[in-house]
């Protein structure tokens, strides 16, 4: 297309907000309205509106007052596409295995827009079992899958998934022991807790790792006792099945992060 065609078709405002966006994926620690101007050459009065409303839609965020920062967003809405789909077709198989292996039911879940998003669900093998429906949204702070997703991402990713929640949802308060808890489920390698939503429940959780260690699913078993089957693996055998299926996808997810960075 020559350049006559391409000024024919041009969006000013869309490039402007798209240049502010790739800017910001290219540094640590944000920028002012000032730096960002400065970089790409224009104006500081150019940006303000753009500035405004990508804080407003969610994709930028102010840090230390006068510094604008990339969000999770698009990441979230990247999640949403292709690597997911691959992520849950990779899962099914060994999701499926560990449902005949637990007896339990299991689930896949990602982080999206300030919550943990089921992308794919495993019946219990038997008549009973716990499962939640594909596409349900789950809460990061009081759910096994909502820990490991905070736990296995470094501090600053913490704190942006964190803010993506509090943009779209009511504020929440978290103390120092909460962030103790992440610390320990990362050191661990594992998340086990009281379900917060359903009594007699456990949540057992691990991370699905990509080739840089950082968490982009968790595996989840809402363990419930099957006194009706005393040939059930008992929860501690259950988490040495969950850890081993999760590591496998670990490994499939990882090459397949891989081949597609080539």
């Amino acid at each position: 297309m020559d350049t006559e065609e391409s000024d024919r078709y041009r969006a000013p405002a869309l490039d402007k907000g798209l240049d502010i966006l790739e800017l910001l994926a290219s540094v640590d620690g944000g920028l002012t309205q000032a730096e960002i101007s400065k970089r790409l050459n224009r104006s500081p009065n150019e940006f303000y509106r753009m500035l405004d409303r990508l804080v407003r839609r969610g994709y930028v965020t102010r840090i230390d007052g006068d510094r604008y920062s990339l969000t999770l967003k698009l990441f979230g809405l990247a999640q949403l596409h292709a690597p997911v789909r691959r992520l849950a077709s990779y899962a099914t198989p060994l999701m499926r295995d560990l449902a005949q292996r637990s007896k339990q039911a299991n689930q896949l879940a990602v982080f999206d827009r300030g919550s943990a998003v089921v992308i794919a669900q495993q019946e219990a093998p038997d008549y009973w079992g716990i499962s939640i429906r594909v596409g349900s949204h789950i809460s990061l702070f009081d759910t096994g899958s909502g820990h490991i997703l905070l736990a296995f991402r470094t501090p600053e990713e913490r704190e942006m998934m964190i803010a993506e929640h509090a943009r779209s949802k009511d504020e929440i308060l978290l103390g120092p022991e909460f962030y103790a808890r992440l610390d320990q489920i990362r050191e661990r390698g594992y998340e086990m807790m009281a379900s917060a939503q359903t009594a007699g429940v456990y949540n057992l959780s691990a991370p699905i790792l990509g080739p840089d260690g950082r968490g982009i699913a968790a595996l989840t078993i809402p363990y419930i006792a099957l006194v009706n089957a005393p040939s059930a693996p008992d929860i501690t055998e259950t988490i040495s099945l969950l850890r081993s299926a999760a590591t496998q996808l670990s490994v499939l997810a990882g090459s397949d992060v891989a081949q597609s960075s080539e």
